[in-house]
């Protein structure tokens, strides 16, 4: 089929891309490194992309799409309550962390380091999915909620916010130490202190003195 080659370099290109780019900023990835990883030849690139920037912007969709996956491999489980699948989400990311030798980080969270404040088209494009990876944090805390898991006091959105905002500021500790440590600390903080004490399903909460 004529369109294949197309998808394939094109896939190729920010399976490379994405590669490099993780591990090195964007700034600093070359076209002609990542068209020589991807096996591509140079004038190819302009095939599927106007420019750099704007296969910058296709990268974010490439890197969502990860987190989506992962995302959903550990929280879809409907089975297994809300907060153990978020505890077990953030074991895999800081196992996968662990894997790549506690560099790189999280690809989403160094393009908005790096791009907020010099392309508003790369900052819109990462805030949007920052605000996909809340979202779906959000709906696991609602669900917690629905169910009885969680206080009813929680405001799922605004904890949402606090949980991913700690966990991004963790994963930049983490680069800097080396060391898993600030990601088990946010962890624990998270679930001894954030979202202490949930309550089993169907259990109805205990009224205080003043309450």
């Amino acid at each position: 089929m004529p369109s294949m080659p197309r998808d394939i370099s094109r896939n190729a290109i920010l399976r490379e891309g994405a590669r490099i780019v993780h591990a090195k900023g964007f700034h600093h990835t070359g076209l002609q490194e990542i068209l020589q990883a991807a096996g591509i030849p140079k004038g190819s690139f302009y095939f599927y992309f106007r420019s750099k920037d704007d296969f910058g912007l296709a990268l974010v969709d490439y890197y969502w799409e990860f987190i989506q996956a992962m995302g959903e491999s550990h929280l879809g489980d409907g089975g297994t309550p809300a907060l153990t699948r978020l505890e077990q989400f953030m074991d895999a990311y800081r196992e996968m962390f662990e894997t790549m030798g506690l560099r790189c980080g999280c690809p989403i969270g160094n393009l908005i380091q790096e791009m907020s404040d010099l392309s508003e088209p790369f900052r819109e494009k990462v805030g949007e999915v920052y605000s996909r990876m809340h979202g779906r944090i959000a709906q696991l805390l609602a669900e917690a909620k629905d169910r009885g898991e969680l206080p009813a006091e929680v405001d799922p959105d605004r904890t949402a916010w606090f949980i991913l905002n700690s966990w991004e500021g963790a994963i930049m500790h983490m680069k800097l130490t080396r060391s898993s440590e600030p990601l088990e600390i946010c962890k624990r903080m998270v679930f001894d202190h954030v979202l202490k004490n949930p309550v089993p399903s169907g259990t109805p909460r205990r009224r205080t003195r003043h309450g």
